[in-house]
């Protein structure tokens, strides 16, 4: 077994173990009146509210399947947009069962459907995850910036309980303390980049045959990626690109209508959740045991009750989780017959 291969195997069953760990830790830490709570709290939900949620996820990936056509169209491009569309939800479907591997599938499926190139794709993909990093750098700045105060009493609350400090600690002050290590991640960076622009020369200079296959699909990338300053159409990919985050936010945002004690959560306390949920998503492959334990400790800073909190990230999260199985499993299974039909009927009229 090629040991890339065996890494990202290691990585997937550390993540998932990591998730089953948190649900077994939070599970058993629960009393019989904490589990009957949460019962409760399931069987009281107004699932109307978790239905839009659904709607509001499906309109964010259409926007995003229609998005991609934009950057596309300067590589001379033009799928169809059922492919466009299936090929972002297998991806999703992808990356819940495997890390990054996402972006890839994608785009394998839509070089198998319409026969384009595999690396020009993939540097579409980038130029649009860049836009994407944007729009969450911003959210995460201003979520945290609204909400600093909160944090400083999670991170009190959690350095006390783990019995590593006996005094109040603010965010600014820990920062302090870590400076000196900063200052050793800044030169690590420095030689890192140094050695980037180094392998970066003997790519471009070389005449080995891989080096040759790698600066042709990296080359590929890049043309992709250029694509999103050369496309005529950039403010209909920036408003698509609005769109799909204020989807994201909805998508969320009314959940907590589904509980009748999340509702008073104010809108900052409702962006901080946002990004938190995100940052469990990233800890733990699919955001498994880590996406509700996070919004049980986040929503706790609100006066939501443990229970009420974690029912809620169990609520959310399978809405979020259902929607992207069964999506991405209904396209990876008509992509085929769609596209069969499609060329037979094509073969037909020539």
């Amino acid at each position: 077994m090629k040991r890339a291969t065996l890494s990202s195997i290691l990585q997937i069953v550390v993540s998932l173990s990591l998730g089953v760990f948190l649900i077994w830790f939070i599970y058993s830490g629960l009393s019989e009146t904490d589990k009957s709570t949460i019962l409760q709290y399931f069987q009281e939900a107004h699932y109307g509210w978790v239905f839009f949620s659904a709607l509001f996820g499906l309109l964010s990936h259409m926007s995003r399947a229609w998005r991609w056509k934009y950057t596309l169209k300067p590589l001379g491009y033009a799928p169809r947009y059922i492919n466009s569309f299936g090929s972002v939800m297998v991806g999703y479907l992808a990356n819940l069962a495997f890390p990054r591997l996402g972006e890839a599938t994608r785009c394998v499926i839509m070089s198998r459907y319409e026969k384009m190139a595999f690396d020009k794709l993939f540097g579409t993909v980038i130029a649009e995850r860049v836009a994407d990093l944007i729009m969450l750098l911003g959210i995460t700045f201003t979520a945290f910036l609204l909400q600093l105060a909160e944090l400083d009493t999670l991170l009190n609350q959690n350095l006390k309980t783990a019995g590593l400090s006996d005094t109040d600690v603010t965010i600014g002050q820990l920062l302090t303390q870590k400076a000196p290590g900063l200052g050793w991640l800044a030169a690590i960076g420095v030689v890192g980049l140094v050695g980037f622009v180094v392998v970066v020369r003997l790519l471009q200079r070389s005449q080995h045959p891989f080096a040759v296959k790698v600066r042709t699909f990296l080359q590929g990338i890049l043309e992709g990626i250029k694509s999103i300053w050369t496309m005529k159409d950039k403010g209909w990919f920036l408003l698509h690109t609005l769109f799909i985050w204020a989807m994201y936010i909805a998508m969320f945002y009314v959940c907590f209508y589904s509980l009748d004690g999340t509702r008073d959560v104010p809108l900052p306390g409702v962006l901080l959740a946002f990004v938190m949920g995100g940052f469990s998503i990233v800890l733990v492959q699919g955001g498994l045991g880590a996406y509700p334990a996070i919004m049980m400790l986040t929503l706790g800073l609100y006066g939501i009750n443990a229970n009420q909190g974690l029912a809620f990230g169990w609520i959310t999260w399978t809405a979020q989780t259902v929607l992207v199985l069964a999506l991405g499993s209904l396209s990876f299974l008509l992509l085929p017959l769609y596209n069969a039909r499609f060329n037979r009927a094509q073969t037909t009229e020539s």
